[in-house]
């Protein structure tokens, strides 16, 4: 199979291009694809050498599948003129998220709703993805009401110059700066741009993106988004009150069983997730389950995941091996 990798020199891409090979996705032609400054450089694969090509080279060269991940207007301008040429799209930036016409899918929670039809297909926002890793499950048994979360993110989500901007600041060394203020022994209360009313994008994509995956505009949704000066993953505070009661062991042993999570929680051990050891893995992992003592129906959980991977990376191409699987590419 012909497959594109659109940002293929970019912190996501190289991430795809690993999980691409880890999973042995089946690759016949790889087509590296990155901004004119890249053209003709040599990337590797499967012990293989690529050379990058520009856009409209790769639209030319007609793959099966492009993962994108090259930032919203890229997405926006060559996404459809891929799908034209007969390309199916599974974008990676924002551009088509909320899109009444495009799908927003994390696989494990609704990829039956894509059809042969959906020629571009989006990944939803990093933050978001492992949120309803753990809240889908518990929202088929319980009926979510309402969701507070308050996430801790890593750098890498706001991309190689973040990384740059926290070495240097280790350093010493002056350097050009991904975010108004020092992230070194730091913590950033503004991911993305802010909103009219007051939110971030960061933000209300949480608010948005759960509903339409989740397919229940009823559920309410209020976040926080903080930048913090962390590599491996972001990390997530999450209270959520249900329709109805629980019991807290039947709630881990709920996420237990779910594909995908992996339960750390275990207070006499002091077993909890921590980014540092959800970096370069594709699970979603769950710990801190507890009951909020303040109200009813009302639950507590601390949630970390790999941005890169199943934030992004990981999901991308799972979403591209269900197609695969499935016949609808």
């Amino acid at each position: 199979m012909k497959i594109a990798v659109v940002g293929a020199t970019g912190m996501v891409g190289e991430v795809m291009l690993k999980v691409l090979a880890e999973r042995n996705f089946p690759v016949t032609e790889l087509i590296p694809v990155a901004s004119e400054r890249s053209v003709g450089k040599e990337i590797e694969f499967n012990g293989k050498k690529y050379k990058v090509v520009g856009l409209e080279t790769a639209v030319s060269m007609k793959p099966e599948i492009a993962l994108f991940s090259a930032g919203g207007d890229t997405s926006k301008e060559w996404a459809p003129k891929f799908a034209e040429a007969g390309t199916t799209v599974i974008d990676n930036s924002s551009a088509w998220r909320m899109d009444a016409t495009k799908k927003l899918v994390v696989p494990e929670i609704n990829a039956n709703v894509l059809t042969k039809e959906d020629k571009i297909i989006a990944n939803p926002n990093c933050s978001t993805i492992q949120m309803v890793m753990a809240l889908a499950p518990l929202h088929k048994k319980y009926t979510i009401k309402r969701v507070i979360v308050s996430t801790y993110q890593s750098i890498t989500g706001t991309g190689v110059k973040a990384v740059q901007q926290l070495e240097n600041e280790y350093t010493g060394t002056q350097g050009e700066m991904a975010y108004p203020y020092p992230i070194h022994r730091n913590a950033i209360p503004q991911c993305d741009v802010f909103e009219d009313n007051g939110y971030t994008k960061e933000e209300m994509k949480l608010v948005r993106e759960t509903k339409k995956i989740m397919g229940d505009d009823s559920i309410r949704v209020t976040a926080t988004a903080i930048r913090i000066p962390v590599v491996g993953g972001h990390s997530e505070a999450v209270n959520i009150e249900f329709a109805n009661d629980f019991d807290v062991n039947q709630v881990r042993a709920i996420l237990h069983d779910t594909p995908g999570v992996t339960v750390q929680d275990n207070t006499d051990t002091k077993t909890y997730p921590m980014p540092i050891y959800a970096e370069g893995k594709d699970d979603v992992f769950v710990g801190r389950i507890r009951r909020d003592e303040s109200q009813p129906n009302t639950l507590n959980m601390w949630i970390v995941a790999d941005n890169l991977r199943k934030g992004a990376a990981t999901n991308t191409v799972q979403i591209a091996e269900y197609l695969v699987a499935n016949g609808l590419v």
